[in-house]
């Protein structure tokens, strides 16, 4: 991408000098968006000094954690979080992988890789469920603008805020059906 970009602006007719002061500027005008190749090597560090072998540790240590009350906790959690407007707080980079992962393997011992992957698996649907339905109550999210230019050509005006207190039963609903899933996943597993 980078050699794409200097070929086009060396084919424009910019000198190397101003090209890598463009560069310079787009990079500082949009650092945010590579802020994550910053936190990644973050986690990578962590996770290979322990961070799982801790969490691990931690839910194995407590009485009672069971894998249903962990990812509904973590189910309640993100979709709180994602309805503030914080989606990226959380995630599967992020947290499931890390945390909630070998959090959910501690709390369910699996008995063999085949039911430890489910385990994992279970764990980044709660994220994706919390995410999703969570993240339509937040009005400025892609989402919410999305439906409304949609509805607005085909003639129904609603504002923002319109359409999110409409998403809340939605999550309700979302939450309660992936209790229940995450309830009947456990007790299959015994």
């Amino acid at each position: 991408m980078l050699l794409a970009a200097a070929s086009s602006g060396l084919a424009a007719g910019l000198d190397p000098l101003a090209l890598i002061a463009a560069f310079g500027k787009a990079f500082n005008d949009t650092r945010y968006v590579t802020a994550i190749w910053l936190v990644l090597p973050v986690i990578g560090l962590l996770e290979r000094h322990g961070l799982q072998e801790r969490a691990r540790a931690l839910i194995a240590g407590m009485k009672g954690a069971t894998l249903p009350r962990l990812l509904t906790g973590y189910l309640l959690l993100r979709q709180i979080i994602s309805a503030l407007g914080l989606t990226t707080i959380a995630g599967q980079a992020q947290t499931v992988r890390p945390l909630l992962a070998p959090m959910a393997l501690a709390a369910a011992d699996p008995r063999n890789e085949a039911e430890a992957d489910r385990v994992k698996a279970m764990a980044a649907a709660t994220d994706n469920v919390g995410l999703f339905f969570g993240e339509d109550i937040f009005i400025a999210i892609g989402s919410i603008l999305l439906m409304k230019g949609f509805l607005e050509q085909q003639g129904i005006v609603l504002t923002p805020f319109e359409l999110s207190v409409w998403a809340i039963p939605t999550a309700f609903a979302a939450f309660a059906i992936h209790a229940l899933r995450l309830w009947r996943f456990g007790k299959v597993r015994r």
